[in-house]
């Protein structure tokens, strides 16, 4: 694809992913309240009810993940984004209305069916972009993130003024906003001549990752990759319902804390990523990645008062060169007709950490704050999540050299 190209449909792609993480952060500041409301149920209880919600959307997308990135290689990118968006629209004005919480378990289920824009969104830039620039242009993936999360939870702060389910309506109407949009101006970035039959037997999670695993050095890497996603399941899983109680803080208060981290997030992305990667290469920027994150977890378990999370996510920030340098490593593990297997296992196995962490993670902090416990320790979940990096560390640092030596296969 021509340069001028490339950098048109990345710009839609990347706009398309910043309106949807927009529509994400927006709730993330009321939905402790949300909870409560519904089940009138103590802060600690709550957080357990949001990590059994994670997990429900967690197994459907875990099963349903290599699914939408199997239907992408074989129908193409654009029709995948567009579903999955749509789907989003409706499971946040189901949210917005639910009358109890199992409305709620059950619009998180659909949307876990349609699965996030990530996967087909990912195999995209992939599509458009050579192998020497994937690291940059997933960067910018990250930096759409991050430019969410400081939009969504700003806004989700203001709005949650309105009602506890203002937000979820915002959020439903932003996702049909997208899908509107990417229906008039996403085009298609897979030709057909580069698509490939649809295989039920490679578009499952086990058999995605079967075929990842023959890969020369994938495995190793996305075992580091696995150990990461669990730690960084302690943001959403945790966030708002540890400084709600830790700190006192509302929603405009949580939302703001998102909002900050999302903008340090996304300038890193955007002015540092692009930059740093290519000096010092895939390897040491995942470590140095790890390293920060580790440390911002870490002082995150052991803050007393609110500003220090603000200090503690401001060293943290560059830990976003850990996305960006795994997806380009493992991109050119695949040949380029299985680019949507592989983002389809990467989402399946993202989804195995959402499975298994919201639920272990808000047990650390409900167990740690509950009457009765033998050590009040509110951060008991972010320290989890520290050890978690430290093991992700290793296994890059021990075990996973080879995945950046690794050659693209043809296709």
């Amino acid at each position: 694809m021509p340069v001028q190209h490339e950098r048109r449909a990345l710009a839609i792609v990347l706009a398309t992913l910043l309106i949807d993480m927009i529509g994400f952060g927006v709730v993330m500041p009321v939905m402790p309240s949300l909870i409560v409301q519904l089940t009138h149920a103590p802060i600690g209880e709550a957080a357990r009810l949001g990590g059994w919600l994670m997990f429900g959307f967690a197994v459907m997308q875990f099963l349903c993940g290599p699914v939408m990135g199997g239907l992408g290689d074989r129908f193409g990118r654009r029709p995948v984004i567009l579903a999955s968006l749509s789907a989003f629209a409706l499971d946040y004005l189901v949210m917005g209305f639910a009358p109890t919480i199992g409305w709620l378990f059950a619009s998180r289920a659909v949307a876990g069916i349609a699965g996030a824009s990530f996967v087909p969104a990912s195999a995209y830039i992939a599509d458009i972009t050579p192998p020497e620039r994937r690291a940059q242009n997933f960067g910018l993936i990250g930096a759409a993130f991050g430019t969410g999360f400081v939009l969504g939870p700003a806004l989700g702060g203001l709005l949650g003024s309105f009602g506890v389910r203002a937000p979820f309506i915002a959020a439903a109407a932003l996702a049909m906003i997208n899908a509107t949009l990417g229906f008039f101006l996403l085009p298609e970035s897979l030709p057909a001549g580069r698509r490939r039959p649809f295989a039920l037997a490679r578009a499952n999670p086990f058999g995605t990752f079967r075929s990842l695993a023959r890969r020369r050095g994938a495995l190793t890497l996305l075992a580091a990759w696995f150990l990461w996603m669990l730690a960084h399941q302690s943001y959403p899983a945790v966030w708002a319902f540890y400084t709600r109680l830790r700190f006192g803080w509302g929603p405009g208060a949580i939302g703001a804390s998102l909002a900050y981290v999302g903008l340090l997030m996304a300038l890193g992305q955007a002015f540092v990523t692009r930059r740093l990667v290519p000096r010092i290469g895939e390897r040491r920027a995942i470590l140095l990645g790890l390293t920060l994150g580790s440390l911002g977890f870490a002082g995150n378990a052991f803050a007393s008062r609110g500003w220090m999370v603000y200090a503690v996510c401001t060293v943290a920030a560059l830990q976003g060169l850990v996305f960006p340098s795994m997806n380009s490593a493992l991109s050119r593990t695949v040949a380029p007709d299985e680019q949507g297997e592989l983002q389809g296992g990467i989402a399946s196995l993202q989804s195995v950490a959402a499975i298994l962490g919201p639920p272990v993670l808000t047990q650390a902090f409900a167990y740690f704050t509950r009457p009765g416990a033998p050590l009040q320790f509110p951060g008991a979940a972010y320290l989890l999540a520290a050890l978690l990096s430290l093991a992700a560390i290793a296994t890059v640092a021990l075990f996973a050299r080879r995945a950046f030596v690794v050659k693209v296969p043809a296709a």
